[in-house]
């Protein structure tokens, strides 16, 4: 028997995970790409290994997507916006959780709950990227290649340059109308996505 349970964070609630954020974010410094990415991907293989709820399993796959476009040859995400998926992933370097993954159950619902957060502030990062991995792959196939050795193959290049235009003009129009973390982006709506990333964990 299973039965759901829908949270609703107010305002006063989010305050909790923005400030925790916030003081992740000013340590920052203290830390290289490559530690921020290692400790998402450790995260993630620790939250693979546990039974969570779907409400986090949904989630950790937009971790997962997080992950691949800083690590995604063929995208090459530009310096801007990669600092800014970076700067969200910062969080769970500190192991200092909200609610520590050693807890059952529960363990990873404060990192599901940011991975939300990131979620909101990342749509069109992740829109664009994931509309680029299903571009990749089409093309791949049609010309019978593995995505995994394309790289920044040429005729990827245009495609790319589109989305990051589109990527930034939505966000620049965000911005002016004032949107903040109210809109979900669908990208927590346990769709399951077929296209090649690297190092993507299933």
């Amino acid at each position: 028997m299973s039965f759901s349970i829908n949270i609703d964070l107010s305002d006063r609630d989010l305050e909790h995970f923005v400030a925790a954020r916030k003081k992740a974010e000013e340590s920052s410094g203290k830390y290289t790409d490559a530690q921020v990415i290692d400790a998402a991907h450790k995260l993630l293989d620790e939250a693979l290994k546990s039974e969570v709820p779907d409400f986090i399993a949904q989630r950790l796959s937009v971790l997962n997507d997080l992950i691949a476009m800083l690590q995604d040859e063929g995208w090459a995400l530009p310096e801007d916006e990669r600092k800014r998926v970076l700067g969200s992933l910062i969080y769970f370097v500190d192991e200092g959780d909200i609610i520590p993954d050693t807890v059952p159950v529960l363990g990873f619902l404060d990192d599901a709950i940011m991975i939300e957060l990131c979620t909101r502030e990342l749509k069109h990062e992740l829109d664009a990227y994931r509309d680029f991995c299903d571009y990749r792959q089409r093309e791949a196939n049609r010309l019978d290649m593995d995505p995994a050795t394309i790289g920044r193959a040429d005729f990827l290049e245009g495609r790319r340059e589109e989305l990051i235009d589109r990527m930034r003009s939505r966000r620049g129009a965000e911005r002016e109308m004032g949107v903040g973390y109210g809109r979900t982006s669908g990208w927590s709506s346990g769709k399951s996505y077929n296209s090649w990333r690297p190092g993507f964990r299933r």
